[in-house]
């Protein structure tokens, strides 16, 4: 590998020159590479020279655009058969946000600084912040499947990842904890939705409160799974939003799941009037069929927490001039979120006081680490005021000891 300068005169007489690193890369090819400065040719020649020697060398003309990447790394998905829920947001980060920004690209060009400068520019285009993270991950897996194909020799998203390991901690700590009444139903509004909990939905909003299942859990749950007569629940599948069944998201995932007498009664009731389906299952649609997400908020939770009076004002307002009310909370994983409270709650508080643990296997989580993360702070913590002022009469009583021997 050799640096040299090359010299010319243009056809009007003026004298250029610029640098050029000559080399054979892994695949006994002859490259030219030109520079404006000796310092750039002389740290590409440093670089280029380690990667030949190490088999992993690509030239800028042997790799590809971003765009091309990107289509492969779709097929890398469909090949695996990734749910399609995955693979739409694949194509959704990609056709949306990474292609109109920098899909001409050229893969040797994507820095750790030319990734922080693409995700300024995502920010300066409207994108929120946790847009801006997930289509960088999108963007870092693009680049570890081109370098599964030889694209391309480094991932500068997963460099610009353990540059800032360091800040993660931070950012952690910056991560705004679960609130009951904010995030969590309080108790008395548990009570209000079953109150006000009626017709077909009752037994879904019911089941989902005390067994703390997943939205895409109950959608795929069957009659087969549910111990009418031991009182559990079983689970083992799961329905995406297309109506696709397959397994739960992680092995924690199946479990199974106690349930208590209100629940129990609600199902075995509901068995007498559930609509009949195929597959077995205990929360289809009216035709028997897998049930849609939407149709299960809109027709399901939203009405209910409405009639419960578990609503909060939004910015609009009626005829009257007065704010329009809006369910309070908006999605099932509020029911999810009470169902771990409740599971960690002292029993002198209503709540079954489990173990960590117990509570990971209930709620299904991949490890204990997610439940701490989640609902850490949530765990009752021992009553120190007693061993506090034990200590502040020691204390006391040590400095009057020497008082008096003094």
């Amino acid at each position: 590998m050799s640096v040299r300068k090359r010299e010319w005169t243009t056809p009007k007489g003026e004298k250029k020159s610029a640098w050029v690193v000559d080399y054979i890369d892994t695949k006994g090819k002859r490259r030219l590479k030109t520079f404006a400065k000796k310092k750039e040719a002389d740290q590409f020649a440093a670089t280029a020279s380690v990667e030949v020697r190490e088999g992993v060398h690509v030239a800028d003309s042997a790799t590809i655009s971003i765009v091309e990447a990107g289509k492969l790394w779709l097929k890398s998905g469909d090949a695996a058969r990734l749910e399609r829920t995955t693979m739409d947001q694949r194509r959704q980060h990609l056709n949306l946000h990474i292609v109109p920004l920098a899909g001409t690209v050229k893969l040797t060009k994507v820095t750790a600084p030319w990734v922080r400068s693409f995700q300024d520019d995502l920010r300066d285009k409207g994108r929120s912040a946790a847009m801006v993270k997930r289509i960088t991950v999108s963007l870092g897996s693009i680049l570890a499947d081109a370098q599964g194909r030889g694209l391309v020799v480094r991932n500068a998203v997963h460099e610009l990842s353990k540059a800032r390991s360091g800040t993660k901690a931070s950012e952690k700590r910056a991560k705004a904890k679960l609130r009951v009444g904010v995030d969590i139903p309080t108790n008395a509004e548990i009570r209000a939705i079953l109150d006000a909990a009626t017709g077909r939905y009752r037994p879904l909003l019911v089941t989902m409160i005390f067994t703390g299942i997943r939205s895409s859990e109950a959608r795929g749950l069957r009659w087969e799974d549910v111990d009418l007569k031991k009182g559990i629940l079983h689970v083992r599948q799961r329905a995406d939003r297309y109506g696709e069944v397959g397994m739960p998201k992680s092995e924690a995932g199946q479990r199974t799941v106690p349930m208590p007498p209100i629940a129990v009664n609600t199902l075995k009731e509901w068995k007498l009037g559930c609509p009949k389906s195929e597959a077995g299952l205990v929360f289809p649609n009216t035709a028997g069929n897998i049930e849609n997400h939407q149709n299960m908020l809109k027709r399901g939770l939203w009405p209910t927490l409405t009639a419960a009076g578990v609503t909060t004002a939004t910015d609009e307002m009626d005829d009257e001039g007065k704010p329009i009310l809006a369910p309070k909370y908006s999605g099932f994983h509020a029911l999810r979120h009470w169902f771990a409270s409740w599971c960690i709650n002292r029993k002198a508080d209503g709540g079954l006081e489990l173990t960590p643990k117990a509570v990971q296997t209930r709620m299904g989580h991949s490890s204990i680490q997610v439940t701490f993360d989640t609902y850490g702070h949530l765990f009752p913590s021992a009553d120190e005021s007693a061993e506090m002022a034990a200590a502040e009469q020691a204390l006391f009583a040590a400095d009057a000891t020497q008082a008096q021997h003094g």
